[in-house]
This record gives C-alpha cells, sequence and structure tokens, in this order.
C-alpha cells in the first residue's frame, strides 16, 4: 500500500518546495537521494525500527538534519537519541511551525499538537510524489480514533476514543483524483474504526454510491470495523452498495473470559460465527483478526481458536501472539507488575515475546507456532473457502478483472495446481467452483492465491 502518512505531510509543504518520496517497501535509499535532500522527514512504524536505524546513520553520515514523526516515535522517541527532532502525533496543526522554523533555521526538538487536529482541514495526499505501478492497494482516511477501549491497542493512545471524520465531499475529492489519475483498483480506508461514527459514515457512502454510479469507477474498498457492524443490517448493505468487498474485523479470540480480560466488550455477548455469517451474507469477506497469549488462555485456546477459525469460514485469518505495545493500557499493567521483558519488535508474528505470559512460554510459542501451521495447511485452507463461499452472498458492483488477474490466475494454475503441495484440492475447489458459484470464481481463486503465501509465513515462524 502507499504511504499515506508521508503523502498527507507533503501536501502540508509549501508547494514550491521540491520533494522527492523515497518509500522503502518498494525502493531503496540511494546516496544520491541524500545528496539531493536539504532535509529528511522520515516516518515509521514499530516493525520498522531497524531499518530507522540504519537511515538516522546514513543521513547523519551525509550531514542531513531528519525530523521523524509516525507511530514509532509517537509512543517511543526516547528510544533514537542520535535523531534530534520530532513531530509527535497527528501532524496537521503543527507542520506550519514546523515550516517556519526551518526557513529560520531554528528547528525544535519536539513538536506535539496540544489538541487532536480537526480533519476537515487536512490537506488530500501528494499522490503525484508516487509511482502507482508499485502498489496493489492505494490508501485513504476518512477518520481517526475508535470508540472502544480494547486494553491491547495502541489507536486510543494516538488518535483518541472520539471518532473525527472528514467530509463526504473531502474524501470523494481523494478518490476523485486517484480516479483522473488512473487509478481503478482496489482502495483501503484505513480507518482505525470505519463504523466509530455510524451516522458519518452512512453520508459518506450515500456519497460514495452516487460517486461510483456517475462516475462508472471500478473501484473497490476495504477497509477495518469492529463486530457491532454486523448489528446494523442498513450499513452493511450501504457498505456493499458502495463497492465494499472486506472488512478487516479484530475477533480475537473465542474465550468470554479473554474479551474481558482485554476490555474487548463489543464483542462479548454474542454468537461471533454468526456475527461473521452475517456479513458474509450481505456480501463482504470477513478478514479476521486473532490473538493468543492473554491471561486466562489455557492449553486448549490453541484448538478453540481452529475449530471457530474453520467453523466462521473467516478465510484470511491473521492469528498474532499478543504482544505489548508502547503506552497501551496493556503496557502499562505489565510494568507495573514486573511482567515486561522487552521492548515490542511491531511483529504480533514474532514468537519472541515481550512479556512473560502466566501460560508456560515455550507451549505458547509452541501452540501458536503449530496453531498457525494447521490452518494454512492446504486441505484445512480450502476447506476454509468453501465455508465462505457457502455463506457469502455475492452482492454489489461487480469487479472488473484486470490483466494481472488473468496472468495471476495462469500462474496459480501452475503454481498451485502442478507445483505444489495440495494441488488436489486446489482442483476441487477450482472446479466445483466454477460450476456450483461461478460468479464467486474470481474470488476463491483470490483467496487460492493468498494461501500461498499464508503457508509461506506460516512456515517460516
Amino acid at each position: 500500500m502507499a504511504p499515506l502518512g508521508l503523502l498527507t505531510v507533503a501536501a502540508t509543504l509549501p508547494s514550491d518546495w521540491e520533494l522527492k518520496l523515497v518509500d522503502l517497501n518498494v525502493r531503496r535509499l540511494k546516496e544520491q537521494d541524500l545528496r539531493w535532500a536539504d532535509f529528511v522527514l522520515l516516518g515509521a512504524m514499530i516493525v520498522q525500527k531497524e531499518s530507522v536505524r540504519e537511515i538516522a546513520a546514513r543521513c547523519a553520515a551525509a550531514g542531513k538534519t531528519v525530523i521523524a514523526g509516525g507511530p514509532l516515535f509517537t509512543t517511543g522517541h526516547e528510544d533514537f537519541p542520535d535523531l534530534h527532532h520530532f513531530v509527535l502525533g497527528e501532524a496537521e496543526e503543527v507542520m506550519p511551525q514546523v515550516v517556519e522554523d526551518l526557513r529560520r533555521g531554528n528547528l525544535q526538538p519536539l513538536y506535539r499538537a496540544e489538541n487532536r487536529p480537526d480533519i476537515t482541514r487536512s490537506p488530500a495526499p501528494r499522490w503525484d510524489l508516487i509511482k502507482f505501478r508499485h502498489y496493489v492497494t492505494m490508501s485513504v482516511q476518512f477518520s481517526r480514533g475508535c470508540p472502544f477501549d480494547c486494553e491491547f491497542c495502541d489507536i486510543t493512545v494516538m488518535n483518541g476514543r472520539a471518532p473525527r471524520t472528514k467530509t463526504p465531499a473531502q474524501l470523494i475529492a481523494e478518490l476523485e483524483g486517484l480516479r483522473q489519475r488512473g487509478w481503478n483498483e482496489m482502495v483501503f480506508i484505513v480507518d482505525d474504526n470505519f463504523i466509530g461514527n455510524k451516522e458519518r459514515t452512512k453520508e459518506l457512502l450515500r456519497a460514495l454510491i452516487e460517486w461510483r454510479s456517475r462516475t462508472r469507477t471500478g473501484m473497490g474498498f476495504l477497509t477495518e470495523a469492529s463486530m457491532n457492524l454486523a448489528d446494523d443490517a442498513e450499513l452493511c448493505a450501504l457498505m456493499v452498495q458502495a463497492g465494499f468487498r472486506k472488512v478487516f474485523v479484530g475477533i480475537e479470540t473465542p474465550s468470554i473470559e479473554a474479551l474481558t480480560e482485554c476490555h474487548k466488550l463489543q464483542n462479548r455477548n454474542r454468537n461471533l460465527v454468526a456475527s461473521v455469517q452475517t456479513l458474509q451474507r450481505a456480501g463482504m469477506e470477513v478478514m479476521g483478526g486473532f490473538i493468543v497469549g492473554f491471561d486466562s488462555d489455557k492449553s486448549d485456546i490453541f484448538k478453540r481458536q481452529f475449530e471457530f477459525i474453520q467453523r466462521s469460514g473467516v478465510v484470511t485469518a491473521m492469528v498474532g501472539l499478543l504482544t505489548a505495545l508502547p503506552q497501551t493500557r496493556l503496557w502499562h499493567r505489565l510494568k507495573m507488575e514486573g511482567r515486561l521483558v522487552s521492548e515490542s519488535s511491531g511483529n504480533n508474528t514474532d514468537a519472541a515475546l515481550n512479556f512473560q505470559p502466566r501460560m508456560n512460554r515455550e507451549s505458547l510459542q509452541r501452540g501458536y507456532r503449530e496453531l498457525m501451521k494447521r490452518l494454512y495447511e492446504p486441505r484445512n485452507y480450502y476447506q476454509r473457502i468453501r465455508t465462505f463461499l457457502t455463506s457469502h452472498r455475492p452482492t454489489g458492483p461487480r469487479r472488473r478483472l484486470s490483466r494481472a488477474d488473468l496472468m495471476a490466475f495462469l500462474k496459480s494454475c501452475w503454481a498451485l495446481g502442478i507445483w505444489h503441495r495440495g494441488r488436489a484440492g486446489y482442483w476441487r475447489l477450482f472446479w466445483s467452483t466454477l460450476f456450483r458459484r461461478p460468479r464467486q470464481f474470481p474470488q476463491a481463486m483470490e483467496l487460492a492465491i493468498l494461501g500461498y503465501h499464508f503457508r509461506r509465513v506460516a512456515g517460516k515462524l
């Protein structure tokens, strides 16, 4: 995905400044990039901390001043003594002062907004600074903040619990900018919780439906939302009509004790499998986030997680070990209990836990690895796709297939159907879907291909 944070920060800088954006996910930082720059603005997340240290050293050697911002520094800038200038938290309201201080040669060590910014004043991202061919998915943002307060989550630390939204016209203008530059593929609306303010979300969805009808764009959308989305049939229908095909939901665990422990109250007192299937029947694929390692987890949690994921048909099951992110309520509790043992790597598939769990550490790590491998073993994975297809009701605008989609499909026939193990399950899914559920065939093949990726990840744990 495109680096939305840096693209938005770039839009707050003077229009006559020459800017160059280097996304280290798609290219290397070259020496001529550093020679060209007067200043380096560096944004990063926790998982990128080692890369940040390398870049900081290179900038220091080149004599370049670095201004660092983003989640990594907002919750842990003290860990980077070699960097001397930080923008902490949301940047829109402080960037004019940063610009003025840069011009005067009087850059301050710390900048932090006193209040949460009004994001209706946030500028449109500078799409001109990237090459679209490097990306599968574009990103835009409608809202910030989440009304819930899960113990392990750092969203409320950075963006607060009162959801703030852009105007529908503002977001439509950002999407129109993408469309006019030729983007016609998936767009990730990267909100902390897309339905944090349901009424404003419905206003946006109605505007999206009108815009899609008027422009006949082929864009599709995915986003993140809380499980109470399943309680609002109107909201689900509007999302599907507006072109939403996928939604990531933090399901976390089938354990009521663990949900209570982590204060995931919106997931309690409901049939989670039924809620997932409600969203699938509405026309959306549910991508699920799951966690093991809660204090209340017993040795049977791995079996319970596997059975829940298989039964619900959450094909893309993103299972991670609990990690204590900096400044979260979980981090503060574990610190008070003397159970923090290291910094978080930012990678929740990292078996090197950064706290002392209640469960035996080795048993937890071993159980997690076995769960991941079992979930993405071809037989179980293809069965989960079939369970999903049974519940899913494909509605809303049809996706237009591209040449890249066709090429990926042809490669899958060779790689998954002939070369790699699980070929019998692939062909069983192929033919049964083609003849019984032809409209779902492209989605079934996409999921089959994703399974190959997840098996590779699970095999490295």
